[in-house]
């Protein structure tokens, strides 16, 4: 069962910068940091507000990509310890894309579907 983000975002010029930001990240095969994410949509660079709405912006990208049959661009969206957050293992298995939930599990998804972005942007 797959579950959508309600729309927040899609469309927006916000949406539309961190998702170019996404992919020319990936095409280099670097990644993004949730600071750079929160500055591209004018929010501030911490706080429970900015990884709130940066995580609904990005869920959406997901979503979408996922819907289009892409991984994750999401994946390469990292926090300052250079990994993913909750939510995007969260949403991985609201996708059907992740099925357990222990770190190693986790991990070696993420690096999975990163190498996937790669590959599909490059």
């Amino acid at each position: 069962m797959t579950t959508t983000v309600a729309s927040k975002y899609r469309g927006s010029k916000e949406f539309f910068l961190v998702y170019t930001a996404l992919i020319m990240a990936a095409r280099f095969r670097g990644t993004v940091g949730y600071q750079k994410v929160a500055e591209l949509m004018g929010l501030p660079p911490q706080g429970n507000y900015m990884g709130t709405e940066t995580g609904h912006l990005l869920g959406e990208i997901s979503e979408d990509e996922h819907k289009y049959g892409r991984p994750m661009l999401s994946a390469i969206a990292v926090s300052t310890a250079g990994i993913p957050g909750d939510g995007f293992f969260k949403l991985a298995r609201n996708l059907g894309k992740l099925a357990g939930t222990s770190t190693d599990t986790e991990r070696e998804f993420w690096s999975s579907e990163k190498d996937a972005v790669y590959e599909a942007w490059k």
